[in-house]
């Protein structure tokens, strides 16, 4: 309600207010966050679930010893893969195509390591439908809380589709992000959703895959249906490693290499608020 309320009350022009410079600092800084993440199955390396950056990386350095060379390869062939596609056959899907090698070497190398870890099975079938209780004592409770959850969803979409519209050349209409995330939410809530909001990760992919228009979220969801009723048990057998293949190669799109350097080399207070937001 608060994320609906916020968009016919046309809070999206607030958005205007966020720089390019501070779109950029934020898009890289994500971008390595998200590959921080991966970077334990990729090796291998316990890392406990919920761990800062600067945390991870000192249990990735204090473990570097457990590394498994099996995942490494994995990850790495599944990544070159992934971009030698890209490079010499683009019209080619690189990233699905980077995932089969993965999975293929990761089935052979089963042989040598039981540390290969799979996706797993998904259950095959949607979520149940619901109802949300609209009692006056649990929206009392709720309603603070709720409020900074759809703000804090509004913030990261909004500042996700600016990072992807840098890259795009697209104009973001912000009032209708947020109309829109606001009425998924509510319907949501219906059928055992959590809070929806935007990721990096997926978007990312998604505009790596060669995107162009709001349609292909649409697409992405009838396919992931299709997936999960009918041939989610073959999921099980896709490797955790090829996929922090994959998600590297996206981490590294989102990085503007070329913005940052042209902010770096001609403005000192444009730098100093790139280098902060990152």
């Amino acid at each position: 309600m608060y994320q609906l309320a916020f968009g016919l009350a046309r809070l999206g022009a607030m958005v205007n207010f966020v720089s390019h410079t501070v779109v950029i600092g934020f898009t890289a800084g994500a971008a390595i966050l998200i590959a921080s993440t991966q970077l334990k199955h990729i090796t291998g390396i316990f890392v406990p679930k919920g761990e800062s950056f600067i945390h991870t990386l000192v249990d990735l350095y204090q473990g570097s010893s457990d590394t498994n060379f099996y995942l490494v390869t994995i990850a790495l062939v599944t990544l070159i893969t992934a971009v030698l596609v890209k490079k010499f056959l683009p019209k080619l899907p690189n990233l699905l195509l980077g995932m089969i090698v993965g999975s293929v070497l990761a089935l052979y190398f089963k042989e040598f390591t039981s540390d290969i870890r799979l996706v797993g099975e998904i259950p095959a079938h949607l979520p149940p439908l619901s109802m949300p209780n609209f009692s006056f004592a649990t929206i009392q409770m709720l309603a603070p809380e709720a409020f900074a959850v759809a703000l804090l969803g509004l913030i990261e979409a909004v500042s996700i589709s600016r990072a992807i519209a840098t890259k795009s050349n697209q104009c973001i209409n912000s009032n209708q992000e947020f109309i829109g995330q606001g009425m998924s939410n509510m319907l949501g809530s219906f059928m055992s959703s959590y809070a929806g909001s935007g990721s990096f990760t997926r978007s990312g992919l998604n505009y790596a895959s060669g995107a162009k228009t709001p349609l292909s979220a649409i697409f992405a969801a009838i396919i992931l249906m299709a997936v999960v009723l009918l041939i989610a048990p073959l999921m099980a057998y896709l490797p955790i490693a090829a996929m922090a293949g994959v998600i590297l190669v996206v981490a590294y799109n989102l990085i503007d290499f070329h913005h940052i350097r042209t902010t770096l080399s001609f403005s000192i207070e444009e730098s100093a608020v790139l280098i902060a937001t990152f």
